[in-house]
């Protein structure tokens, strides 16, 4: 485990998928990072890379060729290289091999850059096209937030908060995880989504260009909280497997598959097109 502290918070890193699995805030001892129960979802903040969500049939094509891939792709599961560390910064690197690109036809280099500035944490994803073709991918983050933050609280105390109001409209998924090809109203002109259990009952809330910037998880019973700036990325998931006590805040460059997709990889929404020996990067932050 790489671990990286100042004087307020310590956060820890797997360098298996380069996972953040712990964010402590020193102070109170406050613990924000979901405890990865097996019993309801063994994860706490994957990568998803190269694709986010899921393929149709987990397929996709491209340049006349037929590949498999699994939802969210396969950086989460691979040992990333600890490449550089610091007190308060640490990179992690992944780049393709032979496994890779039996799935995955692209050259490339996926630096997940760990940063902490007083009481925050930063994640830089940092993507270089080494390759003389363009690079083909999407990227996302699905961090899990323990939810109540504070003991003796309960997760409906909470809620999520935007920083802008705006009708909220989600893009429901069908049994597949496919998008749907009309969103769903939740409510008009707020910026405030109540917490339940049953909210996530029929898998993800998925927004698509957002007017805010940041979302706060919150109760008005407790002070402790957590900001996350996710500016950077024009699509948004909110999820928790079911009954369980987190929610996951996640910021994508990338989204699943559309129902009626082509399943054709330069056709698809969210990819993005990186430019031989060009530098892609994007950043969210959590402020606690």
């Amino acid at each position: 485990m790489i671990i990286i502290e100042n004087a307020n918070i310590r956060a820890s890193i797997n360098p298996l998928g380069a996972e953040l699995v712990s964010l402590l805030k020193l102070d109170g001892k406050t613990e924000y990072m979901w405890d990865a129960n097996p019993a309801f979802w063994g994860k706490t903040s994957p990568v998803l890379f190269p694709i986010v969500g899921g393929l149709k049939n987990d397929t996709y094509f491209y340049d006349g060729n037929e590949y498999k891939l699994p939802r969210h792709g396969f950086a989460r599961t691979m040992l990333f290289e600890v490449e550089s560390q610091n007190s308060f910064s640490a990179v992690f690197l992944l780049k393709n091999s032979i496994e890779t690109e039996k799935v995955y036809p692209f050259a490339f280099e996926l630096r997940l850059i760990y940063t902490l500035y007083g009481n925050e944490l930063g994640l830089k994803y940092q993507i270089t096209n080494p390759d003389a073709k363009v690079l083909l991918f999407s990227i996302g983050g699905h961090p899990a937030f323990k939810c109540p933050i504070e003991n003796g609280l309960t997760y409906e105390d909470y809620c999520l908060e935007f920083d802008d109001n705006q009708d909220l409209e989600r893009w429901p998924l069908n049994a597949e995880g496919l998008v749907l090809n009309e969103p769903l109203e939740i409510s008009k002109n707020t910026n405030t989504i109540l917490l339940n259990k049953e909210l996530f009952y029929e898998d993800a809330l998925v927004f698509k260009h957002l007017k805010s910037e940041t979302v706060t998880l919150k109760s008005i019973k407790s002070t402790k909280k957590l900001k996350f700036d996710f500016k950077d990325f024009p699509y948004l998931g909110i999820w928790a497997a079911k009954n369980a006590d987190f929610v996951c805040i996640e910021p994508w460059c990338g989204i699943a598959d559309s129902a009626d997709t082509t399943q054709d990889l330069e056709e698809k929404e969210g990819i993005n097109h990186l430019n031989p020996n060009q530098v892609f990067e994007r950043n969210f932050r959590i402020e606690i």
